[in-house]
């Protein structure tokens, strides 16, 4: 009695197909979820070496100050 019904084949392969499918679809999230992660990490980083710069750049502004503008001559005429 090891043969299978018809039916029960055919349950089986729906159930495999099934199965598969999840597991596709877990699979696609899981690689979507790692690359969005990787995507965020990576913007944190980028957004970390522009504050840093901005900042470096501000002291440095900070460090020599502008030239003062001589006044203007009055023109004769």
């Amino acid at each position: 009695m090891n043969e299978k019904s018809k039916q029960r084949i055919d349950a089986d392969n729906a159930f495999l197909r099934v199965q598969t499918q999840s597991m596709v679809r877990d699979r696609i999230l899981s690689e979507s979820d790692t690359i969005a992660q990787a995507r965020d990490a990576n913007t944190a980083r980028l957004r970390d070496l522009r504050l840093q710069k901005e900042t470096q750049a501000r002291e440095a502004a900070a460090a020599f100050p502008p030239k003062p503008v001589p006044p203007k001559r009055p023109k004769h005429d």
